[in-house]
């Protein structure tokens, strides 16, 4: 069953994709098929949320308006556009 699902582990229920559920006087096996997918979810998200904690410890290790900064992918502070005022047409 365990090889249906492409599982090339050693141990499933430490992995997560078999689990042993007390059922009254019997246990049932639950096989989670998705157990893959759900530990690829979540080394995604391991490496965004590294990655933006890379960006910040540059932003301040360099400053926002470095060249370092823009090297990460962020934008310089001095490329931001100033607002300017809008000029009041007299009627």
């Amino acid at each position: 069953m365990i090889k249906s699902l492409s599982y090339s582990g050693t141990n499933a229920i430490a992995d997560g994709y078999l689990r042993f559920v007390q059922s009254g006087t019997s246990t049932r096996v639950q096989v989670d098929a998705n157990a893959a997918a759900d530990a690829a979810r979540l080394a995604e998200w391991e490496f965004h949320n590294a990655v933006l904690a890379m960006k910040e410890v540059v932003r301040g290790q360099y400053g926002a308006d470095s060249d370092q900064a823009q090297a990460v992918g962020l934008k310089k502070k001095s490329e931001y556009k100033r607002p300017s005022r809008k000029k009041l047409v007299a009627s």
